[in-house]
């Protein structure tokens, strides 16, 4: 059985829109993610960038469950906006930032396939999901040990010639779990609160240390703020697959977050 501490660390580090939807916030993020020195990939999201880009274009965006329905249209528009325009100007900041990133999706090469979500009582439609075993962790070890620093948009492809619009927070967690078989993988989902609150609006109300008993409990209860609950899900899931390290908490103190000073640690431990 391998240990752990033969392996590099990786950190994988998510951001969300209300991070690329602010140039200062986004600025300030990157300055602190440039500077860390050891094996890193950052995943964004998309940000309202996609909704306002698609206004003007005459494409109204359709959601149902907070999930953005994905037809003909709309993924051209997420393609261009998150493949395209986030990518690139987050890519082309770390370069000035002398970052040696890289802005990806999951269709160049072949890093993220995923399969077309199946009708079931909702079509969503070129929307995809991923799976850590269709990953090929050594394509990325690949651009890891070529001191590249992957941007990874939030795009996969079925292999038949399709780009599909994937989550944000789910490619991030399946990353890492895909990873964790070379690496230490540390897993940070950046967002705007300082971490999972038990109440939304109270800042300090941070739960520090988030067991997986705990967090059912407050679901349960209803107590959590409901567009968290997929985040730590897939946190929890990533955990249970082997990822050695999860926080969640405020990208303007992702400082912090590195040194494990802020955030919700996401753990198996009862506490």
């Amino acid at each position: 059985m391998s240990n752990t501490t033969h392996k590099p660390s990786l950190y994988i580090i998510k951001i969300g829109g209300n991070v690329i939807d602010d140039k200062n916030a986004l600025h300030t993020f990157l300055e602190t993610f440039a500077a860390i020195k050891e094996n890193k990939i950052l995943v964004h999201g998309g940000g309202k960038i996609a909704t306002s880009l698609g206004e003007k274009m005459g494409i109204q965006s359709q959601y149902i469950d907070g999930r953005r329905i994905t037809d003909d249209d709309t993924i051209d528009l997420v393609t261009m906006a998150y493949g395209g325009l986030i990518n690139k100007k987050i890519t082309a900041i770390l370069q000035s930032m002398h970052c040696n990133a890289i802005g990806l999706t999951g269709a160049d090469n072949n890093l993220l396939p995923a399969k077309k979500r199946p009708v079931k009582t909702i079509d969503f439609g070129w929307v995809g999901d991923v799976t850590a075993s269709e990953i090929n962790p050594d394509k990325w070890k690949s651009l890891l040990e070529n001191t590249m620093v992957p941007v990874m948009a939030p795009l996969t492809h079925d292999g038949n010639g399709h780009i599909l619009n994937t989550n944000a927070d789910t490619i991030a967690s399946i990353l890492s779990v895909a990873l964790s078989s070379l690496y230490q993988v540390k897993l940070i989902f950046c967002f705007e609160k300082d971490g999972v609150l038990l109440d939304v609006n109270d800042e300090s109300s941070v739960i520090n240390n988030l067991s997986e008993s705990h967090y059912l409990e407050l679901k349960d209860k209803g107590s959590l703020f409901a567009g968290i609950l997929p985040k730590i899900d897939n946190a929890f899931s990533a955990v249970h697959d082997g990822v050695s390290e999860i926080i969640i908490g405020n990208s303007a103190k992702l400082n912090l977050l590195l040194e494990g000073k802020s955030g919700t640690a996401v753990n198996h431990k009862n506490g």
